[in-house]
């Protein structure tokens, strides 16, 4: 019997005569013939087993990126480029984030997302004023990798007020993260708050347990990068978070000034056509009204600007010490700093006090014609520092300062390793390293501190000659 087609007599069958069309508009797909040579833009998967994956929690078969990959062409592979979008009312501090009611919010573009760009990026920084200042650099190597980036912070009610000297933060909120158990209002409420943020990478300095790997999940950021536990503690944090560091020990504040490496080596790496991203130095901005109302303080006190050394470090049971969590042996009682501040030539000490209950004790000792001021917040302290001619403190904020503003200092610490760990390159920073025998602050020779202070006075008087 014959076979009697369907399909009407104009009609071809469509597999039996297929249409020629012209070869500049159709290309065979390779996957018809195998044996063909790919395109140069089609790449097979190398399996790298040495690559370092990019978190084994959560594909144990993730080898990293493919570096044979291209991703020129649709995607550029080079640095991103600022947002070009503008913002719908420019008196408003919220940029382009406003959404009528009852529409979806704006979604990230796929370009976005492959390229691992990053417009709005939230800082979790656990500690004090210290260690909120050596956080710094690595703000500021965040703004040099994404170029029109909106960095955000989150820190204690002390660190906090270190962004004062900060201009490429936007938002600093006082939230502690080192609460262990912390108000469920406001638990809820910072996380409402970053969430609606829509923050593209959230960074946090606090070591993770699964309870703090939660809280950075429940922000919805496309990258949460942070610290965890160097043991058991870290137990599934690891799952919900995209990238981890594991520390040497349960204090990151011990590496010194180079403490958070492990996580600048990441922000700061090499992808497809952008090199490495140096580490930039510690820089503070000093605004004009803090150095208006630090000039009332220690004209007032009677001294005057450019002509006094700050000291800093008075032993004394207050928060606004500005020690570091590294360090906690870095602080002299007033007896010692008044011998050392009586071998001072040429300039006037200014004790500065964290607490009124201290200026008794500095007159008592020291005198009543002392020049005493007091200051509690680091941008006070950055702008006595900015108009002085040098330095002389034990292991606290003051040091970093005075380096940040390229400053003459003398830095008293408990040991030589400390000193190096904290102030790394002093030499080239103008500083001076005075530290104890014994390992302890307290046994510090008056001497070799008197000693460097009259060398101190010599560079001090050659640079202002």
């Amino acid at each position: 019997m014959a076979t009697t087609s369907l399909l009407p007599k104009s009609i071809s069958p469509f597999l039996t005569n297929p249409p020629s069309f012209p070869s500049t508009q159709f290309t065979k797909p390779s996957f018809f013939n195998p044996s063909e040579q790919q395109p140069h833009w089609v790449k097979k998967h190398i399996l790298l087993p040495h690559a370092k994956k990019k978190n084994p929690w959560l594909d144990p078969f993730d080898d990293g990126e493919d570096p044979d990959m291209e991703y020129e062409g649709l995607f550029a592979g080079g640095k991103q480029e600022e947002d070009p979008r503008p913002p719908d009312n420019p008196d408003s501090p919220y940029g382009f984030l406003k959404f009528p009611m009852g529409y979806n919010v704006e979604l990230a573009s796929l370009a976005l997302k492959v390229r691992g760009d990053v417009r709005r990026c939230c800082c979790v920084v656990s500690g004090g004023v210290y260690e909120n200042l050596l956080f710094f650099p690595t703000i500021q190597l965040i703004k040099d990798r994404y170029p029109g980036v909106q960095v955000d912070v989150v820190a204690s009610p002390r660190g906090k007020q270190t962004y004062e000297l900060n201009k490429n933060v936007r938002w600093a909120d006082a939230y502690d993260p080192d609460e262990d158990f912390p108000e469920p209002a406001e638990y809820t409420d910072m996380i409402g708050v970053l969430k609606g943020r829509y923050y593209d990478m959230i960074l946090s300095t606090k070591l993770a347990g699964l309870g703090h790997a939660a809280f950075l999940f429940m922000t919805t950021a496309r990258e949460r990068v942070s610290y965890i536990y160097p043991n058991v503690n870290a137990a599934g944090a690891g799952l919900l978070l995209s990238e981890t560091f594991t520390p040497d020990s349960l204090n990151l504040s011990e590496v010194g000034y180079h403490m958070y490496h492990q996580m600048i080596d990441w922000l700061g790496r090499p992808a497809r056509n952008v090199p490495r991203q140096p580490v930039p130095p510690l820089k503070v901005s000093i605004s004009r009204k803090l150095k208006e109302v630090v000039e009332t303080k220690y004209k007032k006190a009677g001294a005057e600007k450019g002509k006094y050394i700050v000291i800093h470090g008075i032993e004394v049971d207050s928060k606004a010490s500005m020690q570091s969590r590294g360090d906690t042996d870095s602080l002299l009682p007033i007896q010692v700093w008044a011998e050392i501040a009586k071998t001072i030539r040429g300039a006037r000490p200014v004790f500065v006090i964290p607490h009124e209950k201290v200026r008794e004790d500095v007159e008592e000792v020291v005198g009543e014609d002392a020049s005493i001021v007091f200051i509690t917040t680091p941008g006070q302290l950055a702008a006595l520092i900015n108009d002085s001619i040098g330095v002389i403190a034990t292991n606290t904020a003051a040091i970093q300062l005075a380096n940040a503003r390229e400053k003459p200092s003398i830095a008293l610490f408990s040991s030589e390793e400390k000193g190096k760990l904290f102030v790394p390159n002093a030499e080239e920073k103008k500083c001076i390293l005075v530290s104890s025998k014994t390992g302890k602050l307290i046994d510090i020779d008056v001497e070799t501190v008197n000693n460097a202070i009259q060398t101190f006075d010599v560079s001090l008087a050659l640079a202002y000659s």
